[in-house]
Protein backbone atom coordinates (compact mmCIF):
# COMPACT_ATOMS: atom_id res chain seq x y z
CA UNK A 1 0.00 0.00 0.00
CA UNK A 2 2.82 2.48 1.11
CA UNK A 3 4.27 1.85 -2.76
CA UNK A 4 0.72 2.13 -3.99
CA UNK A 5 0.54 5.45 -2.84
CA UNK A 6 3.80 6.59 -3.70
CA UNK A 7 3.08 6.19 -7.22
CA UNK A 8 -0.42 7.24 -7.30
CA UNK A 9 0.86 10.51 -6.10
CA UNK A 10 3.97 10.10 -8.86
CA UNK A 11 1.16 9.37 -11.62
CA UNK A 12 -0.60 11.84 -10.89
CA UNK A 13 1.87 14.54 -11.02
CA UNK A 14 3.06 13.30 -14.41
CA UNK A 15 -0.76 13.68 -15.60
CA UNK A 16 -0.92 17.29 -13.75
CA UNK A 17 2.75 17.68 -15.95
CA UNK A 18 1.37 16.73 -19.20
CA UNK A 19 0.20 19.89 -21.66
CA UNK A 20 -1.94 17.43 -23.12
CA UNK A 21 -4.04 17.13 -20.02
CA UNK A 22 -4.17 20.63 -19.49
CA UNK A 23 -5.41 21.91 -23.34
CA UNK A 24 -8.09 18.74 -22.95
CA UNK A 25 -9.11 20.54 -19.92
CA UNK A 26 -9.25 23.72 -22.20
CA UNK A 27 -11.32 22.48 -25.01
CA UNK A 28 -13.65 20.23 -22.96
CA UNK A 29 -15.51 23.35 -21.30
CA UNK A 30 -16.32 25.18 -24.61
CA UNK A 31 -17.25 22.10 -26.48
CA UNK A 32 -19.48 20.89 -24.18
CA UNK A 33 -20.66 24.57 -23.60
CA UNK A 34 -21.07 24.69 -27.43
CA UNK A 35 -23.62 21.15 -27.58
CA UNK A 36 -25.57 22.28 -24.21
CA UNK A 37 -26.21 25.68 -25.37
CA UNK A 38 -27.28 24.22 -28.97
CA UNK A 39 -29.31 21.84 -27.42
CA UNK A 40 -31.38 24.05 -25.00
CA UNK A 41 -32.30 26.49 -27.80
CA UNK A 42 -33.32 23.64 -29.92
CA UNK A 43 -35.30 22.11 -27.54
CA UNK A 44 -36.95 25.89 -26.58
CA UNK A 45 -38.11 26.24 -30.21
CA UNK A 46 -39.38 22.92 -30.23
CA UNK A 47 -41.09 23.39 -27.35
CA UNK A 48 -42.87 26.52 -28.27
CA UNK A 49 -40.70 29.51 -26.93
CA UNK A 50 -41.87 33.32 -27.84
CA UNK A 51 -45.22 31.93 -29.30
CA UNK A 52 -43.68 30.04 -31.92
CA UNK A 53 -45.46 26.57 -33.10
CA UNK A 54 -44.23 23.47 -30.75
CA UNK A 55 -43.40 19.94 -31.89
CA UNK A 56 -45.31 16.94 -30.53
CA UNK A 57 -44.75 17.27 -26.77
CA UNK A 58 -44.36 13.03 -27.40
CA UNK A 59 -40.71 13.50 -29.29
CA UNK A 60 -39.17 16.42 -26.62
CA UNK A 61 -37.17 13.73 -24.48
CA UNK A 62 -33.85 15.09 -22.65
CA UNK A 63 -32.01 11.86 -23.63
CA UNK A 64 -32.36 12.82 -27.39
CA UNK A 65 -32.94 16.71 -27.02
CA UNK A 66 -30.14 17.54 -24.33
CA UNK A 67 -28.26 14.93 -22.91
CA UNK A 68 -26.54 13.39 -26.47
CA UNK A 69 -26.32 16.60 -27.94
CA UNK A 70 -24.24 17.99 -24.51
CA UNK A 71 -21.73 14.77 -23.69
CA UNK A 72 -21.34 14.25 -27.68
CA UNK A 73 -18.55 16.68 -26.84
CA UNK A 74 -16.72 13.99 -24.80
CA UNK A 75 -16.17 11.46 -27.98
CA UNK A 76 -14.39 13.57 -30.05
CA UNK A 77 -12.03 14.42 -27.13
CA UNK A 78 -12.02 10.45 -26.56
CA UNK A 79 -11.24 10.26 -29.90
CA UNK A 80 -8.67 12.88 -30.56
CA UNK A 81 -6.85 13.95 -27.21
CA UNK A 82 -7.39 11.51 -24.14
CA UNK A 83 -5.36 8.74 -26.33
CA UNK A 84 -2.43 11.17 -26.23
CA UNK A 85 -3.13 11.75 -22.19
CA UNK A 86 -2.53 8.44 -21.79
CA UNK A 87 0.00 7.44 -24.18
CA UNK A 88 2.18 10.19 -22.24
CA UNK A 89 1.37 8.94 -19.15
CA UNK A 90 3.04 5.01 -19.96
CA UNK A 91 5.69 6.13 -23.06
CA UNK A 92 6.65 9.28 -20.48
CA UNK A 93 8.55 6.60 -18.13
CA UNK A 94 9.58 4.24 -20.94
CA UNK A 95 11.62 6.58 -23.35
CA UNK A 96 13.42 7.91 -20.14
CA UNK A 97 14.61 4.90 -19.12
CA UNK A 98 12.74 5.51 -15.69
CA UNK A 99 10.70 2.36 -16.10
CA UNK A 100 13.70 -0.15 -15.82
CA UNK A 101 14.49 1.82 -12.28
CA UNK A 102 10.92 1.51 -11.45
CA UNK A 103 10.85 -2.25 -12.13
CA UNK A 104 13.54 -2.90 -10.01
CA UNK A 105 11.50 -1.17 -6.40
CA UNK A 106 9.21 -3.15 -4.49
CA UNK A 107 5.90 -2.30 -6.75
CA UNK A 108 5.85 -4.68 -9.54
CA UNK A 109 4.67 -4.04 -13.27
CA UNK A 110 0.60 -4.78 -12.41
CA UNK A 111 1.09 -2.44 -9.45
CA UNK A 112 2.21 0.38 -11.47
CA UNK A 113 -0.38 -0.58 -13.96
CA UNK A 114 -3.12 -0.36 -11.53
CA UNK A 115 -1.80 3.22 -10.46
CA UNK A 116 -1.58 4.47 -13.69
CA UNK A 117 -5.01 3.50 -14.38
CA UNK A 118 -6.44 4.72 -11.40
CA UNK A 119 -5.09 8.35 -12.21
CA UNK A 120 -6.46 8.11 -15.98
CA UNK A 121 -9.99 7.01 -13.83
CA UNK A 122 -9.40 9.67 -11.59
CA UNK A 123 -8.46 12.51 -14.57
CA UNK A 124 -11.79 11.22 -16.56
CA UNK A 125 -13.44 12.14 -13.26
CA UNK A 126 -12.75 15.59 -13.53
CA UNK A 127 -12.46 16.41 -17.20
CA UNK A 128 -16.37 15.22 -16.44
CA UNK A 129 -16.95 18.24 -14.75
CA UNK A 130 -18.40 20.53 -17.31
CA UNK A 131 -21.14 17.68 -17.85
CA UNK A 132 -22.03 17.54 -14.75
CA UNK A 133 -22.50 21.79 -15.05
CA UNK A 134 -24.72 21.09 -18.04
CA UNK A 135 -26.76 18.90 -16.05
CA UNK A 136 -26.95 21.28 -13.11
CA UNK A 137 -27.84 24.05 -15.32
CA UNK A 138 -30.78 22.36 -17.47
CA UNK A 139 -32.37 21.23 -13.73
CA UNK A 140 -32.08 24.73 -12.44
CA UNK A 141 -34.10 25.86 -15.96
CA UNK A 142 -36.70 23.53 -15.10
CA UNK A 143 -35.72 20.92 -17.14
CA UNK A 144 -36.17 17.09 -16.59
CA UNK A 145 -33.48 14.17 -16.30
CA UNK A 146 -34.72 10.32 -15.95
CA UNK A 147 -32.25 8.96 -13.99
CA UNK A 148 -31.50 5.14 -14.83
CA UNK A 149 -31.31 6.97 -18.52
CA UNK A 150 -28.78 9.35 -17.40
CA UNK A 151 -27.06 6.91 -15.25
CA UNK A 152 -26.45 4.75 -18.61
CA UNK A 153 -25.32 7.13 -20.59
CA UNK A 154 -22.66 8.40 -17.86
CA UNK A 155 -22.19 4.41 -18.45
CA UNK A 156 -21.90 4.19 -21.60
CA UNK A 157 -19.03 7.29 -21.81
CA UNK A 158 -17.16 5.54 -18.85
CA UNK A 159 -17.13 2.23 -20.59
CA UNK A 160 -15.45 4.19 -24.00
CA UNK A 161 -12.86 5.74 -21.89
CA UNK A 162 -11.78 2.65 -20.49
CA UNK A 163 -11.92 0.86 -24.11
CA UNK A 164 -9.73 4.14 -25.29
CA UNK A 165 -7.13 4.18 -22.34
CA UNK A 166 -6.73 0.28 -23.02
CA UNK A 167 -5.90 0.50 -26.85
CA UNK A 168 -3.71 3.90 -26.04
CA UNK A 169 -1.97 2.05 -23.37
CA UNK A 170 -1.26 -1.18 -25.64
CA UNK A 171 -0.07 0.96 -28.07
CA UNK A 172 2.45 3.03 -25.99
CA UNK A 173 4.01 -0.29 -24.88
CA UNK A 174 4.66 -1.54 -28.10
CA UNK A 175 5.69 1.21 -30.13
CA UNK A 176 9.24 2.49 -29.85
CA UNK A 177 7.75 6.37 -28.96
CA UNK A 178 5.41 8.51 -28.02
CA UNK A 179 4.40 9.53 -32.01
CA UNK A 180 4.28 5.67 -33.42
CA UNK A 181 1.40 4.92 -30.54
CA UNK A 182 -0.09 8.03 -31.47
CA UNK A 183 -0.39 7.05 -34.99
CA UNK A 184 -1.22 3.14 -34.29
CA UNK A 185 -3.97 4.66 -31.90
CA UNK A 186 -5.24 6.67 -34.44
CA UNK A 187 -5.11 4.11 -37.21
CA UNK A 188 -7.00 1.92 -34.53
CA UNK A 189 -9.88 4.59 -34.59
CA UNK A 190 -10.06 5.05 -38.28
CA UNK A 191 -10.19 1.14 -38.52
CA UNK A 192 -13.60 1.02 -36.23
CA UNK A 193 -15.04 3.84 -38.72
CA UNK A 194 -14.47 1.76 -41.82
CA UNK A 195 -15.36 -1.69 -40.49
CA UNK A 196 -18.39 0.36 -39.22
CA UNK A 197 -19.11 1.49 -42.67
CA UNK A 198 -18.52 -2.02 -44.32
CA UNK A 199 -20.65 -3.85 -42.06
CA UNK A 200 -23.50 -1.59 -42.56
CA UNK A 201 -26.71 -3.97 -44.28
CA UNK A 202 -24.48 -6.63 -44.61
CA UNK A 203 -25.21 -9.15 -41.74
CA UNK A 204 -23.25 -11.94 -40.76
CA UNK A 205 -19.95 -12.05 -38.90
CA UNK A 206 -18.93 -8.91 -40.10
CA UNK A 207 -22.19 -6.74 -38.80
CA UNK A 208 -21.67 -8.84 -35.38
CA UNK A 209 -18.04 -7.44 -34.56
CA UNK A 210 -19.05 -4.18 -35.93
CA UNK A 211 -21.25 -4.12 -33.40
CA UNK A 212 -18.83 -4.02 -30.32
CA UNK A 213 -17.00 -0.85 -32.02
CA UNK A 214 -16.59 1.63 -29.87
CA UNK A 215 -18.95 3.96 -32.18
CA UNK A 216 -21.32 1.52 -32.28
CA UNK A 217 -21.37 0.44 -28.49
CA UNK A 218 -21.78 4.12 -27.63
CA UNK A 219 -24.63 4.43 -29.35
CA UNK A 220 -25.92 1.66 -27.41
CA UNK A 221 -25.63 3.90 -24.50
CA UNK A 222 -27.73 6.85 -26.40
CA UNK A 223 -30.17 5.31 -27.75
CA UNK A 224 -30.99 4.26 -23.74
CA UNK A 225 -30.58 0.45 -24.02
CA UNK A 226 -27.98 -0.94 -21.08
CA UNK A 227 -26.91 -4.43 -23.00
CA UNK A 228 -25.16 -6.68 -20.68
CA UNK A 229 -23.03 -7.99 -23.97
CA UNK A 230 -21.98 -4.47 -24.87
CA UNK A 231 -20.82 -3.91 -21.24
CA UNK A 232 -18.87 -7.33 -21.12
CA UNK A 233 -17.08 -7.12 -24.27
CA UNK A 234 -16.36 -3.57 -23.90
CA UNK A 235 -14.32 -4.15 -20.23
CA UNK A 236 -12.95 -7.55 -21.74
CA UNK A 237 -11.13 -5.33 -24.51
CA UNK A 238 -10.28 -2.61 -22.16
CA UNK A 239 -8.73 -4.59 -19.93
CA UNK A 240 -6.70 -6.70 -22.65
CA UNK A 241 -5.27 -3.50 -23.74
CA UNK A 242 -3.81 -2.72 -20.45
CA UNK A 243 -2.77 -7.22 -20.17
CA UNK A 244 -0.71 -6.18 -23.50
CA UNK A 245 0.92 -3.40 -22.17
CA UNK A 246 2.38 -5.61 -19.43
CA UNK A 247 3.82 -8.06 -21.82
CA UNK A 248 5.33 -5.52 -24.06
CA UNK A 249 6.24 -2.82 -21.58
CA UNK A 250 9.09 -5.20 -19.46
CA UNK A 251 12.49 -4.28 -21.47
CA UNK A 252 15.24 -7.65 -21.75
CA UNK A 253 12.26 -9.92 -22.54
CA UNK A 254 13.11 -12.03 -25.65
CA UNK A 255 11.06 -10.97 -28.79
CA UNK A 256 9.64 -14.68 -29.12
CA UNK A 257 8.65 -14.70 -25.83
CA UNK A 258 6.57 -11.37 -25.87
CA UNK A 259 4.61 -12.76 -29.15
CA UNK A 260 4.24 -16.27 -28.11
CA UNK A 261 2.24 -14.12 -24.66
CA UNK A 262 0.33 -11.87 -26.87
CA UNK A 263 -0.83 -14.36 -29.32
CA UNK A 264 -2.25 -16.40 -26.01
CA UNK A 265 -3.60 -13.13 -24.89
CA UNK A 266 -5.33 -12.31 -27.91
CA UNK A 267 -6.57 -15.88 -27.77
CA UNK A 268 -8.09 -15.66 -24.51
CA UNK A 269 -9.87 -11.94 -25.06
CA UNK A 270 -11.52 -13.13 -28.45
CA UNK A 271 -13.06 -16.36 -26.85
CA UNK A 272 -13.93 -13.92 -23.57
CA UNK A 273 -15.27 -11.39 -25.57
CA UNK A 274 -17.24 -14.51 -27.80
CA UNK A 275 -18.98 -15.88 -24.78
CA UNK A 276 -19.79 -12.27 -23.34
CA UNK A 277 -21.03 -11.21 -27.00
CA UNK A 278 -23.89 -14.81 -26.59
CA UNK A 279 -25.02 -12.84 -23.10
CA UNK A 280 -29.25 -11.66 -23.67
CA UNK A 281 -29.61 -9.81 -20.84
CA UNK A 282 -30.63 -6.02 -21.39
CA UNK A 283 -32.60 -3.84 -19.97
CA UNK A 284 -34.73 -0.63 -21.63
CA UNK A 285 -34.03 2.08 -19.76
CA UNK A 286 -35.41 5.16 -21.89
CA UNK A 287 -38.33 7.10 -20.35
CA UNK A 288 -40.14 6.16 -23.18
CA UNK A 289 -39.64 2.58 -23.96
CA UNK A 290 -38.19 3.35 -27.25
CA UNK A 291 -36.45 -0.03 -27.55
CA UNK A 292 -39.54 -1.97 -26.54
CA UNK A 293 -42.66 -3.14 -28.24
CA UNK A 294 -45.65 -2.54 -26.16
CA UNK A 295 -46.88 -5.09 -23.14
CA UNK A 296 -49.42 -6.56 -25.20
CA UNK A 297 -47.04 -7.12 -28.04
CA UNK A 298 -44.18 -8.41 -25.98
CA UNK A 299 -46.78 -10.86 -24.39
CA UNK A 300 -47.50 -12.35 -27.65
CA UNK A 301 -44.20 -12.62 -29.11
CA UNK A 302 -42.53 -13.96 -25.70
CA UNK A 303 -45.20 -17.15 -26.87
CA UNK A 304 -42.77 -17.75 -29.48
CA UNK A 305 -39.66 -20.35 -28.64
CA UNK A 306 -38.20 -21.37 -32.62
CA UNK A 307 -35.76 -19.01 -34.20
CA UNK A 308 -36.74 -16.43 -36.40
CA UNK A 309 -35.00 -16.18 -40.02
CA UNK A 310 -35.63 -12.94 -42.01
CA UNK A 311 -34.23 -12.45 -45.47
CA UNK A 312 -34.60 -8.76 -46.32
CA UNK A 313 -33.73 -6.92 -50.07
CA UNK A 314 -33.42 -4.06 -48.98
CA UNK A 315 -29.87 -1.55 -49.47
CA UNK A 316 -27.80 -0.60 -46.19
CA UNK A 317 -28.77 3.29 -47.31
CA UNK A 318 -32.45 2.74 -48.20
CA UNK A 319 -34.53 4.85 -45.42
CA UNK A 320 -37.09 1.51 -44.80
CA UNK A 321 -33.97 -0.44 -43.88
CA UNK A 322 -33.31 1.64 -41.14
CA UNK A 323 -36.62 1.75 -39.81
CA UNK A 324 -36.71 -1.82 -40.22
CA UNK A 325 -33.64 -2.28 -37.84
CA UNK A 326 -34.32 0.33 -35.47
CA UNK A 327 -38.28 0.18 -35.07
CA UNK A 328 -38.43 -4.14 -35.34
CA UNK A 329 -35.17 -5.82 -35.53
CA UNK A 330 -33.56 -4.49 -32.37
CA UNK A 331 -36.77 -5.33 -30.37
CA UNK A 332 -37.11 -8.95 -31.48
CA UNK A 333 -33.49 -9.23 -31.00
CA UNK A 334 -34.41 -8.83 -27.11
CA UNK A 335 -37.39 -11.51 -27.03
CA UNK A 336 -36.90 -14.07 -29.42
CA UNK A 337 -34.65 -16.78 -28.53
CA UNK A 338 -32.89 -16.50 -31.86
CA UNK A 339 -33.02 -14.15 -34.39
CA UNK A 340 -30.99 -14.35 -37.97
CA UNK A 341 -30.68 -11.84 -40.40
CA UNK A 342 -29.68 -12.49 -43.95
CA UNK A 343 -29.25 -8.54 -46.02
CA UNK A 344 -29.82 -9.96 -49.88
CA UNK A 345 -29.46 -6.90 -51.77
CA UNK A 346 -26.10 -6.50 -53.77
CA UNK A 347 -25.99 -2.34 -53.18
CA UNK A 348 -25.94 0.12 -50.80
CA UNK A 349 -27.68 2.61 -52.25
CA UNK A 350 -30.46 0.47 -54.14
CA UNK A 351 -30.31 2.85 -57.37
CA UNK A 352 -29.26 -0.63 -59.37
CA UNK A 353 -31.71 -2.39 -57.89
CA UNK A 354 -34.92 -1.79 -60.45
CA UNK A 355 -34.10 -5.03 -62.40
CA UNK A 356 -34.01 -6.99 -59.48
CA UNK A 357 -38.11 -8.27 -58.50
CA UNK A 358 -37.66 -9.01 -54.87
CA UNK A 359 -36.17 -5.63 -53.91
CA UNK A 360 -38.57 -4.38 -51.13
CA UNK A 361 -39.22 -7.48 -50.10
CA UNK A 362 -38.76 -8.64 -46.68
CA UNK A 363 -38.82 -12.60 -45.58
CA UNK A 364 -39.75 -14.04 -42.88
CA UNK A 365 -39.27 -18.25 -41.90
CA UNK A 366 -39.84 -20.16 -39.30
CA UNK A 367 -40.35 -23.47 -38.66
CA UNK A 368 -40.31 -24.36 -42.79
CA UNK A 369 -42.74 -21.77 -43.13
CA UNK A 370 -42.52 -18.78 -45.02
CA UNK A 371 -44.55 -15.43 -45.62
CA UNK A 372 -43.09 -12.06 -47.39
CA UNK A 373 -44.18 -8.54 -46.69
CA UNK A 374 -42.66 -5.63 -47.84
CA UNK A 375 -43.88 -3.09 -45.14
CA UNK A 376 -41.90 -2.06 -42.10
CA UNK A 377 -44.55 -0.56 -40.11
CA UNK A 378 -44.40 -2.39 -36.56
CA UNK A 379 -48.09 -3.71 -35.64
CA UNK A 380 -48.11 -5.36 -39.23
CA UNK A 381 -44.60 -6.67 -39.19
CA UNK A 382 -46.08 -8.30 -35.74
CA UNK A 383 -49.00 -9.19 -37.05
CA UNK A 384 -47.14 -11.20 -39.89
CA UNK A 385 -44.99 -13.12 -37.50
CA UNK A 386 -47.55 -13.59 -34.81
CA UNK A 387 -49.69 -15.60 -38.00
CA UNK A 388 -46.34 -17.23 -39.08
CA UNK A 389 -45.68 -18.56 -35.32
CA UNK A 390 -49.65 -19.42 -35.07
CA UNK A 391 -49.85 -17.19 -32.05
CA UNK A 392 -52.84 -15.35 -31.38
CA UNK A 393 -51.64 -11.24 -32.61
CA UNK A 394 -52.22 -8.45 -29.91
CA UNK A 395 -55.97 -7.13 -30.36
CA UNK A 396 -54.33 -3.94 -30.33
CA UNK A 397 -51.72 -1.47 -29.79
CA UNK A 398 -51.28 0.36 -26.33
CA UNK A 399 -51.68 3.82 -26.70
CA UNK A 400 -48.03 5.43 -25.86
CA UNK A 401 -48.13 6.96 -22.37
CA UNK A 402 -45.14 8.66 -22.54
CA UNK A 403 -46.36 12.54 -22.30
CA UNK A 404 -42.87 14.43 -23.41
CA UNK A 405 -40.99 17.09 -21.61
CA UNK A 406 -41.51 20.73 -23.30
CA UNK A 407 -39.16 23.08 -22.28
CA UNK A 408 -39.48 27.01 -23.38
CA UNK A 409 -35.91 28.12 -21.61
CA UNK A 410 -32.85 29.58 -22.66
CA UNK A 411 -29.40 28.69 -21.83
CA UNK A 412 -28.84 32.35 -19.64
CA UNK A 413 -25.05 32.59 -18.29
CA UNK A 414 -24.23 29.06 -20.17
CA UNK A 415 -22.04 30.81 -22.21
CA UNK A 416 -20.25 32.85 -19.51
CA UNK A 417 -19.53 29.51 -17.75
CA UNK A 418 -18.39 27.76 -19.79
CA UNK A 419 -16.57 29.68 -22.41
CA UNK A 420 -14.63 32.04 -19.72
CA UNK A 421 -15.09 31.01 -16.44
CA UNK A 422 -14.14 27.44 -17.28
CA UNK A 423 -11.19 28.28 -19.41
CA UNK A 424 -9.88 30.83 -16.37
CA UNK A 425 -10.33 28.44 -14.03
CA UNK A 426 -7.97 26.02 -15.95
CA UNK A 427 -5.35 28.38 -16.49
CA UNK A 428 -5.32 29.57 -13.11
CA UNK A 429 -5.30 25.84 -11.62
CA UNK A 430 -2.20 25.23 -14.47
CA UNK A 431 -0.38 28.43 -13.21
CA UNK A 432 -0.56 26.98 -9.27
CA UNK A 433 0.24 23.79 -10.13
CA UNK A 434 3.96 25.11 -12.45
CA UNK A 435 4.09 27.62 -9.30
CA UNK A 436 4.19 24.76 -6.64
CA UNK A 437 6.08 22.62 -9.06
CA UNK A 438 9.18 25.47 -9.31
Amino acid sequence: MRSLSWLLRMDWRELMASRAWWLLLVMIGPLVGHGFITAVRLYAEASGIDGRPAALPQGLTPLDGLLVPAFGAYDLILTLLFPFVVIRLIAAEKESGALKLMLQGPAGLATQLFSKASVILGGWLIALIPGFIALVLWKFYGGHLHRPETLNLLLGYLLRMLLSAGVAAAAAAIASNAAGAAIATLGFTVGTWALDFIAAGRGGWMQAVAAYTPTAALRVFEQGLFRASTVLVIIVLALGGFALAAIWLPPGRRMMTRFAQTGALLLAVTMLAWSGSLLRASSDLSENRRNSFSAAEEAALRRISEPLHITVYLAAEDPRLMDLERNIISKLARLLPRVEVDYAAQSRTGLFEGADEHYGEIWYEMNGNKVMSRSTTEPIVIETICELARVPAPSQSEENSFAGHPLAARPTGAALIFYVAWPVVVALAWCLFHFRRS
